[in-house]
């Protein structure tokens, strides 16, 4: 099946999309990725490489994978330190770098290691970060019994001191996991969160202690072959998606929610209401009906033995 990526539209000022050479022989072909990781400052700019862009909407996953944004974006930072870093990563006798995303023989194993994923996340409909970061644990297991370490940790939005230029940091010794809340109005002038989406990030551009980043990733949820065809069976073109992320001040409100294993209902009790900080995401002719909202990321660490 012929695909064709949609790409957004530019938004970087130093960051283009790839052009295609006058030479080229192949029309369409991209020129090769070059990793960027300036950050000597006042401005940073990192670009990673070898990022896969796995579809998480496959036959077989619960849902056909409709919720499966957590652990397709988990697989995509696996690939990473596999591919690029020749880290040991993944499960028993499935190893992540012995398998390509684009090759079609290689589709049924990569969306058993996406569900392995979700299992080792606790999948329940969703996938919390926390509980990914577990999931990272138990896929680098296999690097760490030959001498490999492997760490990672969470960010949140609110009480970061200099979110992008930390961000920026991370990003620099690898790719992240991304989350952001889609936001509606809430009760008193305030924004109530209605779900979430997990994406990978590959590159950003700002300041530190900057208010306002440049930012392009990987979106498991995005393909250019969407709903066509045999999409759930087969992998659609890697596509990078360009957004600008601004940082607010956010009136907050949380329900309550209801616990089943009690007679009450406590839906039905007032919520909570704070001022939080979060980053504002657009993307070019975006019309989402909802405001999204960064909330945070997970970074992680690989590094081979020593000696």
């Amino acid at each position: 099946m012929i695909r064709k990526a949609i790409i957004a539209a530019a938004t970087l000022s130093t960051i283009a999309l790839p052009a295609v050479a006058s030479a080229d022989p192949v029309i369409g072909q991209p020129t090769p990725c070059v990793r960027v990781t300036d950050l000597a400052g006042p401005d940073f700019e990192v670009k990673q490489c070898g990022i896969s862009d796995v579809d998480q909407h496959r036959a077989g996953l619960d849902n056909n994978g409709g919720a499966h944004c957590g652990p397709a974006s988990l697989y995509n930072v696996l690939h990473y330190w596999a591919h690029e870093k020749n880290a040991p990563v993944g499960w028993l006798t499935t190893k992540v770098k012995n398998l390509d995303p684009k090759d079609q023989a290689d589709y049924n194993v990569i969306t058993n290691s996406i569900g392995r994923i979700g299992v080792d996340a606790k999948y329940d409909g969703g996938t919390r970060m926390s509980n990914l970061r577990t999931a990272w644990t138990i896929a680098t297991k296999p690097a760490r019994d030959v001498g490999w370490t492997a760490v990672t940790a969470g960010v949140d939005t609110n009480g970061a001191a200099d979110f992008g230029g930390d961000l920026a940091k991370k990003l620099a010794r690898g790719p992240v996991q991304m989350v952001y809340g889609r936001y509606s109005a809430g009760p008193q002038n305030s924004l109530q969160r209605g779900g979430g989406h997990i994406v990978t990030l590959v590159s950003v551009e700002g300041s530190f202690g900057g208010n306002t980043l440049q930012v392009r990733y990987m979106d498991p949820g995005r393909a250019g072959d969407h709903g066509v065809g045999d999409y759930l069976k087969t992998q659609s073109d890697y596509q990078t998606l360009n957004a600008t992320m601004t940082k607010k001040a956010v009136y907050e409100y949380t329900p309550v929610k209801d616990d089943p294993e009690t007679p009450m209902d406590e839906s039905l009790t007032p919520g909570t209401y704070r001022w939080v900080t979060r980053w504002q995401i657009t993307t070019p002719g975006s019309t989402a009906p909802t405001t999204q909202l960064v909330e945070g990321y997970n970074w992680f660490e690989m590094a081979p033995p020593v000696g």
